[in-house]
C-alpha cells in the first residue's frame, strides 16, 4: 500500500474497469437530466437509473463512472465536524443485467488488494444476514478468511427505496487501528465509531419489490457499486479526513493564505476553513453545471452555500469578496479530470465575487439586526426566535432561514421554522392574489355556456380564414343573434387570431360575417382547452351558425411576428456574447417591442450590447429563412433544439430554425425570412431580479419610430442652448465647465457669509457642564453654508455642540456638529437630531461627531431648538 493522490486514485479505478470491459462514461452534471425527483445528482445510481428502468439503453451493458455528487441533509454540520462535506465524488462500477456476484465481488478485491496493495489483514466484508450465495462467493471463490466476513440485518445491508429494483449488499471496511476505536469489545464493522470504515458498497439488484414486503427474482440481476473518492483517498493518503487528502488540502491551504489563519492551530478557525473549503468545491462545481444563484430550488441550495462561505470568512477577518480568488485552485486541482471547468473559471469568478459583493451589502445591517434580536432575547431569556423575525431578515437583508437558524444556534438558541414558513407561504398568497386582481386569471373562473367545439388554429400560414361560428355569448349567456354594441364571447370551429402564450400577446382584429361585424380585443383559453374570443358587436349583427371571417389585424400581427422571431435572435446573441449561461427567463412579445427577460450576473456592458445589436443586425440582412414546423420531442432535441427549463412538452413539439444560427421549441407565429425584421435596435438594458437581467428592443417601423422620437429630442435640444445638432456635445460641455465654475463662485461667496457670521454667533454662545453650545435658525441659507460655519465654529472650540436649521428648499434641515472633547464627554450628534427632527415629525441621524435630519413641520422648529439645552445636558459627562 503506497501513498497515492486522488486524482491518481480516479484515473486507476477507470482504467481497471476498461480493462474489464466496461464504457467509461464521463459524470453527469450536477443538474439531473429528465427526472424532476432530485434537485440536484446526490449518488452514481442517479444519472443511470433510466438504464436501470430500462427507460433508456446505455452504451454498454457494463459501465464504470466517477460521478460529482451534492448532497446537503446535513449542511449545519460541515465544518462542525470533519466527517461531513457537501460535494463529494462517487466512483462506481455497473452492470445492466450482465455479470452479477461473481465478478462484482472479484473484480473488488482485485482492485484493492492487487491494484492498491490494500494490506489483507485490514480489510473486512459485510453480507446481508441471509445471503449465504454471497457468502459462498465471497469465501470460497474470492479467497476472503470467513472470519473476516459479518453478516448484518437489513437495515445494513439491504439495499430498498419504496417498490422496484432491491437487494442485499456487501460492503468492503478498512480496519484504521484501535486508536481510532470506542473500546467496546463487540466493535468492529458496521460499529459507529471510527475505527472500522466503510468503503466500498457492493449493491446486488435481483429482487423486484411491490413495496409491501412482497420480493421476486428479477430475470436479469444488476449490479450497482459505489466507493466514495475522497474516502479512499483518506485510506491510500494515511490521513483522518477528507480535509487532509491532498487535493483539498491544497484548496484548504490557499484560503488560509488569503485569512491568514494555519489549519489546525484554533479548534474555532478549523471550523470557518472546513466549511469555506467544502462549499468552494460545491459552489465551484455547480456554477460549472448551470446552477445559477436563485431564491428557489438548486439556485437556493448554491446561494446558500456561498452565503455561508462568505460569512465563515468574516469569522476569519476577511470581509471583502474572497470566495472568487480561489477558484482557480479549485480548477487546477480537478482539471485532469474535468477540462471544462478551465473553460468557465472566468464566469464562476464573476458569479461568486457578484454574490458576495451583494451578500456583503446587506450582511452588515443584516447581523447587526440579528445580534440585536439575540441580545434582547437573552435578557428576557427568550429561547426561540420569532418566525417574524427570521422573516424580516430574509425579506429584508437576504438572511437564508437556514444561515440565520445556524448564527442563534451557536448561541443555544432555536428558530420558529413553522412560523417563518407561515410567512413565506403568506408572501407567495399575496403575490398570487396581487397577479389574479390584475387580471390574470380573467375568464378562467367563468364557466360558461359553450359547446364542446374546438377551435383549429391555423395562423401559422394564414392571416386570416373562413370560419364557423358556433357559439355566440351576450353578457355571458348564450344568444342566437348580438346586435351593435352588446359585448360578446364568440366561439369558432377555425381561426387566424393567436391566443396568448409563451410571451407572445393574443391577436387583436375583426370577425366579419354577411351583416355585420365584431372587433376582437382579446383572446382566451379556457381551462377546458377552448379558445374564444372576446369582443363587441361594431356594426349590424353576427348570429349563431353563420359563416364569418376571421381577420387579425394584419400590420400589428406581422409586427409581433417581427419581434418574436427577434427574441429567438436575442437568445443566440446574448448567449455567444455572454456565455451559454444565459437561458430565458421570461419574455413579453407585442407589435410595439420585444421584452425579453434572461438569466446573467451583471449588467451588460454597453460594448457587448453593440456587439449583440450587430450580430442580429448581421443576421437580419443576411436574408435567413426561417423554418417553423412540427417534429417529434425526441428529434427536436436530438438536433439541440432549446427549451424552457419550466415548460413541459408533449411527445409533438413545435420548431422554430433560424438557419443554424437560432434552434428553439416555440409556440408561436414568426415571419418566413429574418430581412422582415428590416433593423433591430436596443432600447433599454435593467436588472429584473438577482441574476436576471431584462432586454427591451425594438423591431422594423419600431426602429424608425425610435429614430424619430431621438431625432425630435436632439433637435429641441439643440433650439434650447442654440446650437446645431452636430455640436451639442462640445455646446454641452462648455455649459457644464460654466456651471461648475458658478458653483465655485457660489460656495466661495457661502464661505465667504459664514465668516462673516461667526463673530455673531459666538456671541450667541454657552456653556453647559464645560461645552460650548450654540443654536441658531436662518431662513434661505443653504445646508453646504451652515455645514461651513459650524466646521469653522468646531475648530475653533473643540469641547462645543452646535445645532443650526436652515436651507434654501422647500423644506428645512436641522444639522448638529460636535466637536472632538464633546464628543469625549459623550455628547452624541446623532441622537440630539433624532430628538429634535422626531418633535417637528420628521426624520434624522447620524455619527456622534456629525448628524443630519431634516424638519417635519417648519412651524414647531422652535419648539425642537427648546429641547436642545437639555439633550446636550443630559449627555454630557460633568
Amino acid at each position: 500500500m503506497k501513498w497515492t493522490g486522488l486524482n491518481d486514485l480516479r484515473e486507476q479505478y477507470l482504467s481497471f474497469f476498461e480493462s474489464k470491459g466496461h464504457t467509461r462514461m464521463a459524470s453527469a452534471p450536477l443538474i439531473p437530466k429528465d427526472d424532476n425527483s432530485l434537485l440536484l445528482i446526490n449518488s452514481g445510481m442517479a444519472p443511470l437509473k433510466k438504464f436501470f428502468l430500462g427507460q433508456a439503453t446505455p452504451p454498454n451493458s457494463r459501465v464504470t463512472t466517477c460521478q460529482k455528487c451534492i448532497r446537503t441533509p446535513d449542511i449545519e454540520q460541515v465544518g462542525k465536524t470533519a466527517r461531513h462535506g457537501t460535494y463529494f465524488e462517487m466512483l462506481g462500477n455497473f452492470s445492466f443485467g450482465d455479470y452479477f456476484k461473481h465478478e462484482a465481488t472479484a473484480w473488488a478485491w482485485e482492485f484493492i488488494t492487487k491494484v492498491l496493495e490494500l494490506p489483507l489483514d485490514k480489510l473486512w466484508v459485510t453480507i446481508y444476514q441471509d445471503d449465504d450465495e454471497a457468502f459462498d462467493i465471497w469465501t470460497k471463490e474470492v479467497g476472503v478468511d470467513p472470519g473476516r466476513i459479518v453478516r448484518l440485518g437489513k437495515e445494513d445491508n439491504f439495499w430498498e427505496h419504496g417498490s422496484g429494483p432491491c437487494g442485499p449488499c456487501s460492503e468492503i471496511y478498512f480496519d484504521r487501528g484501535e486508536a481510532y476505536g470506542c473500546g467496546s469489545p463487540t466493535c468492529g464493522p458496521g460499529c459507529e465509531c471510527d475505527r472500522f470504515m466503510e468503503f466500498w458498497n457492493l449493491v446486488f439488484s435481483q429482487f423486484d419489490s411491490d413495496g409491501s414486503g412482497h420480493y421476486e427474482l428479477m430475470p436479469k440481476p444488476n449490479i450497482d457499486t459505489g466507493m466514495g473518492l475522497e474516502r479512499l483517498a483518506c485510506l491510500m493518503q494515511g490521513v483522518d479526513n477528507l480535509f487532509e487528502v491532498d487535493t483539498v488540502q491544497n484548496i484548504m491551504k490557499k484560503i488560509s493564505g488569503i485569512a491568514g489563519v494555519a489549519y489546525k492551530h484554533n479548534p474555532k478557525s478549523d471550523v470557518s476553513l472546513r466549511v469555506i473549503t467544502d462549499h468552494i468545491r460545491s459552489t465551484t462545481f455547480m456554477l460549472a453545471d448551470g446552477v445559477s444563484p436563485s431564491n428557489e430550488g438548486r439556485g437556493y441550495v448554491l446561494r446558500r452555500l456561498l452565503r455561508r462561505a462568505a460569512r465563515h470568512g468574516r469569522l476569519l477577518g476577511v470581509n471583502e469578496p474572497f470566495l472568487y480568488k480561489v477558484v482557480d485552485t479549485v480548477v487546477a486541482e480537478n482539471i485532469s479530470a474535468y477540462p471544462e471547468l478551465a473553460e468557465k473559471a472566468a464566469y464562476i469568478k464573476k458569479v461568486m465575487k457578484n454574490e458576495e459583493e451583494a451578500f456583503n451589502n446587506t450582511i452588515g445591517k443584516g447581523m447587526d439586526m440579528l445580534s440585536e434580536l439575540i441580545d434582547r432575547m437573552s435578557v428576557s431569556e427568550i429561547k426561540t426566535l420569532s418566525g417574524a423575525e427570521v422573516f424580516r431578515l430574509y425579506d429584508t437583508y437576504g438572511f437564508p432561514m437556514d444561515l440565520t437558524r445556524e448564527i442563534v444556534a451557536e448561541k443555544g438558541l432555536d428558530v420558529d421554522v413553522e412560523g417563518f414558513e407561515t410567512f413565506m407561504r403568506e408572501q407567495k398568497t399575496r403575490s398570487r392574489e396581487n397577479y389574479l386582481s390584475r387580471g390574470g386569471s380573467s375568464w378562467e373562473s367563468e364557466e360558461l355556456d359553450l359547446p364542446k367545439t374546438e377551435t383549429e388554429f391555423v395562423g401559422y400560414g394564414a392571416l386570416s380564414c373562413e370560419a364557423q361560428l358556433a357559439a355566440l355569448l351576450v353578457d355571458g349567456k348564450p344568444a342566437e343573434v348580438a346586435t351593435e354594441g352588446e359585448e360578446v364571447v364568440l366561439l369558432l370551429d377555425k381561426t387566424a387570431f393567436y391566443t396568448e402564450s409563451g410571451g407572445q400577446v393574443s391577436d387583436t382584429g375583426v370577425v366579419k360575417g354577411a351583416r355585420g361585424a365584431a372587433v376582437v380585443t382579446g383572446m382566451k383559453k379556457l381551462p377546458s382547452g377552448q379558445t374564444i374570443h372576446l369582443g363587441y358587436i361594431s356594426e349590424g349583427t353576427l348570429e349563431k351558425g353563420e359563416a364569418v371571417e376571421a381577420q387579425p389585424d394584419e400590420p400589428r400581427r406581422r409586427a409581433i411576428m417581427r419581434n418574436h422571431t427577434a427574441a429567438h435572435l436575442l437568445q443566440a446573441a446574448l448567449r455567444q456574447v455572454l456565455g451559454d449561461h444565459v437561458h430565458q427567463a421570461g419574455q413579453l412579445v407585442d407589435g410595439h417591442a420585444v421584452r425579453f427577460d434572461f438569466t446573467h450576473f451583471e449588467p451588460v456592458s454597453p460594448e457587448q450590447l453593440r456587439e449583440v445589436e450587430n450580430l442580429i443586425n448581421q443576421k437580419i440582412l443576411s436574408c435567413i429563412p426561417v423554418g417553423n414546423y412540427e417534429c417529434g420531442i425526441e428529434e427536436a432535441r436530438s438536433k439541440g433544439a432549446m427549451a424552457l427549463f419550466s415548460e413541459k412538452y408533449g411527445d409533438v413539439v413545435r420548431v422554430v430554425e433560424v438557419g443554424d444560427y437560432s434552434l428553439e421549441l416555440c409556440g408561436g407565429t414568426h415571419v418566413k425570412n429574418t430581412g422582415e425584421l428590416g433593423l433591430f435596435k436596443v432600447v433599454s438594458e435593467s436588472s429584473v431580479a438577482a441574476g436576471v437581467r431584462r432586454i427591451e428592443a425594438v423591431t422594423g417601423f419600431g426602429v424608425i419610430e425610435l429614430f424619430n422620437q431621438t431625432k425630435g429630442i436632439l433637435d429641441m435640444a439643440a433650439a434650447t442652448v442654440k446650437a446645431a445638432v452636430g455640436d451639442l456635445p462640445q455646446k454641452l460641455a462648455a455649459l457644464n465647465a460654466e456651471l461648475k465654475e458658478r458653483d465655485r463662485e457660489i460656495a466661495s461667496l457661502n464661505g465667504k457669509i459664514a465668516s462673516g457670521r461667526l463673530e455673531e454667533l459666538r456671541q450667541q454662545a454657552r456653556r453647559i457642564k464645560g461645552v460650548g453650545v450654540l443654536n441658531a435658525s436662518f431662513n434661505g441659507v443653504p445646508i453646504e453654508t451652515l455645514r461651513m460655519m459650524g466646521d469653522k465654529l468646531r475648530d475653533i472650540d473643540p469641547c462645543s455642540c452646535l445645532l443650526l436649521c436652515g436651507g434654501n428648499g422647500d423644506k428645512p434641515s436641522f444639522i448638529c456638529m460636535v466637536g472632538p472633547e464633546a464628543v469625549k464627554k459623550g455628547v452624541h450628534a446623532g441622537k440630539i437630531i433624532k430628538e429634535v427632527c422626531q418633535k417637528t415629525g420628521g426624520k434624522g441621524g447620524g455619527r456622534p461627531d456629525s448628524a443630519q435630519g431634516g424638519v417635519g413641520d417648519p412651524f414647531k422648529v422652535d419648539e425642537a431648538m427648546a429641547l436642545f439645552d437639555g439633550l446636550v445636558e443630559s449627555m454630557a459627562a460633568e
